[in-house]
């Protein structure tokens, strides 16, 4: 394609052989990059600069993988107008943040742990605490104990 001469949006369209709805889809998301002269009666006309930005555009997104985001934070950045669609390309990796240390493994003990649960319960009860609710509390208490002499 000349520099000199515009293509319609129909052309560019066959060229990238992506659809033409695409592309106005592309100028709304890239408007800063993505910029086609208006003709007469609204007719979007391509510069070849313009066809070469769109290439680079497909091939981030359908070859490289990249997302519509992923695209506009290279624009935003500057890292798009160094990309060169032919030349092979890899994103740099973000480093990854620290993993947090492992907490201590405390021994665990079930029926201690239950037992403290219990008796702060009893301790401090609800105001809307009634024996209803102690009792229920334990019975299962009962139950857990009688559960854990199975399992053991």
């Amino acid at each position: 394609m000349d520099n000199e001469y515009f293509a319609s949006i129909n052309t560019v369209s066959q060229e990238l052989g992506i659809p033409a709805y695409t592309l106005r889809y592309w100028e709304k998301q890239f408007p800063s990059v993505v910029r086609p002269v208006a003709g007469a009666g609204g007719r979007r006309y391509y510069r070849a600069e313009m066809v070469a930005r769109l290439r680079t555009i497909k091939d981030l997104l359908y070859n490289r993988g990249l997302t519509i985001a992923g695209v506009k934070k290279m624009i935003r950045s500057g890292e798009f107008s160094a990309i060169d669609s032919n030349a092979s390309w890899t994103p740099v990796p973000r480093p990854r943040p620290a993993l947090r240390p492992e907490p201590r493994a405390q021994s665990f003990d079930p029926e201690s742990r239950l037992q403290s649960v219990y008796d702060n319960f009893m301790n401090e009860r609800p105001a809307g605490a009634t024996s209803i609710d102690l009792t229920k509390l334990d019975i299962a208490v009962d139950l857990l104990h009688q559960a854990r002499e199975l399992l053991n």
